[in-house]
């Protein structure tokens, strides 16, 4: 249990550790090295031919916490972190020294193996999470100046820097990591062993689950709010080609994708297996760079877009979102077919399923009786502590089979919808049952093979890769054998 407690507490510092800088110096070092901290010490340092990258390079050897491959990890990277995590009004209280010292040398152990084995982190995706770090501090404190001060750095371009270094060794660590660990399956046998190899009074406790299905209304566009909306997007596309005017200005100022409207309607690095509709992959690939295309609709509303950047297999893309107008009379009528459809339902006369198959507006629910899927674990159950919140307070109270009121909602677009929903079956809060609780079984399973696969790693790598700790951490009782006792 002391181990299991170590691993998720320092997995909790690593997805801390993404948001602040450390100092990256790349060195390496030999077996008789020793890092002492001192100021005036200054060590030259080799390592095998197998494990070096960089060799014959000189570091001044002041502040030093630990050494770990090519990586030095300075006493003041230990100190950045518990600040940043002060900063984001995190208690740190229960978060030691050694505990942070140890998952940074995890990270670099990571980061250094990954080097080793070529694996490859694209700078392109590295500069395009900096943009987005940067562009959030700017909107925080309020300008570049702001920013500059506050990090006490001397320019943005040296913060640049230094963030570029942070997220590729980041990156590296977190890619690493997945290759450790990708190909780690369970059988039926070891969720078995697993489970049964738990005694009972320490079996898991899973929350009060449910399941749900809801059946949505949308009130009807016409066909002329449509026309409406394209002729609109036909001005503005003929104002950009024609007159040159901007694009991005044109999208924070008519946009309704409250996602890109602020940036100019940008979104970086569009793949063709990009999350996003079938409709805006298609034209954005069918585009030269810089064309700007016609208006088209998705589930969302109608578009514009515009290449920004063809890099490659990937696109930077611009668009301008609209979504047509709803009458107050449209938004009366949806909201009486939902009350007629509810009482139908609620006086036996349909059930909720045929209904849902028969009135849903909602196309990825309504072939499945409404019932909806948990986007996290992939299956139809949802822990009524982790539903989304908006969710949980239509559905908790109610019973199995009990249906809801009617309630108005909107998507990301701003578009009406109303709907009600039902449980459709309700667990409640109780001790792990192999049978009933198959899936959770094995995912619990999974993790702790996965955690031993990375420990059984990590142990490997430490052992033939060079390490050395400060003095001041030898007493430290870490997870993993950094002190090689």
């Amino acid at each position: 249990m002391k181990r299991m407690k170590s691993v998720n507490v320092l997995t909790a510092i690593f997805l801390l550790l993404a948001n602040f800088a450390i100092a990256q110096e790349v060195v390496t070092v030999d077996s008789t090295g020793v890092v002492k901290g001192k100021a005036e010490d200054s060590i030259k340092v080799t390592t095998k031919k197998a494990d070096s990258l960089k060799p014959f390079k000189r570091f001044k050897a002041e502040g030093v916490s630990s050494v770990v491959g090519e990586y030095v990890i300075l006493d003041s990277d230990i100190d950045k972190g518990y600040l940043e995590m002060q900063q984001q009004g995190l208690d740190i209280k229960d978060i030691t020294r050694c505990e942070l010292v140890g998952k940074l040398m995890e990270d670099k152990l990571y980061a250094h193996h990954a080097k080793v084995d070529s694996v490859v982190v694209a700078d392109a995706q590295i500069n395009d999470q900096i943009t987005q770090q940067m562009d959030y501090m700017i909107s925080e404190l309020g300008s570049e100046e702001k920013v500059v001060e506050y990090y006490r750095k001397d320019n943005m371009g040296q913060l640049r820097q230094e963030l570029f270094e942070v997220n590729k060794t980041i990156a590296l660590a977190q890619e690493m990591q997945r290759k450790i660990i990708e190909d780690v399956e369970v059988t039926p046998e070891e969720v078995r062993e697993f489970f049964f190899s738990i005694p009972e009074e320490d079996r898991p406790v899973f929350g009060a689950e449910v399941e749900v299905a809801q059946i949505v209304i949308e009130p009807e566009i016409t066909e002329k709010a449509k026309q409406d909306v394209i002729n609109r997007l036909n001005e503005i596309r003929r104002d950009i080609v024609e007159n040159g005017s901007s694009f991005a200005t044109k999208a924070v100022l008519y946009s309704k994708d409250p996602g890109s409207s602020s940036k100019g309607g940008l979104y970086k690095g569009i793949k063709k297996n990009s999350p996003l509709a079938k409709e805006f992959i298609d034209t954005a690939f069918s585009l030269q760079e810089g064309e700007v295309s016609e208006p088209f609709e998705t589930e969302f509303g109608f578009h514009i877009l515009m290449i920004d950047k063809v890099k490659g297999q990937e696109l930077d893309v611009r668009h301008i979102l609209m979504v047509p107008d709803v009458s107050s009379a449209t938004v009366d009528k949806a909201r009486a077919k939902i009350d007629s459809v509810r009482t139908k339902v609620v006086n036996g006369e349909l059930s909720f399923a045929d209904a849902a198959m028969k009135y849903s507006d909602e196309k990825e629910t309504r072939f499945s009786g409404g019932q909806l899927v948990n986007p996290v674990s992939s299956d139809t159950r949802f822990e009524l502590t982790k539903m989304d919140p908006a969710l949980s307070a239509q559905v908790y109270n109610l019973k199995a089979n009990e249906i809801s009121k009617v309630y108005s909602d909107r998507d990301r677009s701003g578009k009406t919808k109303f709907k009600f929903l039902t449980i459709t079956r309700r667990y409640e809060e109780h001790t792990a049952d192999f049978s009933k609780d198959y899936e959770k079984i094995k995912d619990l399973a999974l993790k702790q093979k996965q955690v031993k696969t990375i420990e059984e790693w990590q142990n490997e790598k430490i052992d033939e890769t060079y390490v050395k700790v400060n003095e001041d951490y030898e007493d430290c009782e870490f997870a993993s054998n950094w002190l090689k006792k």
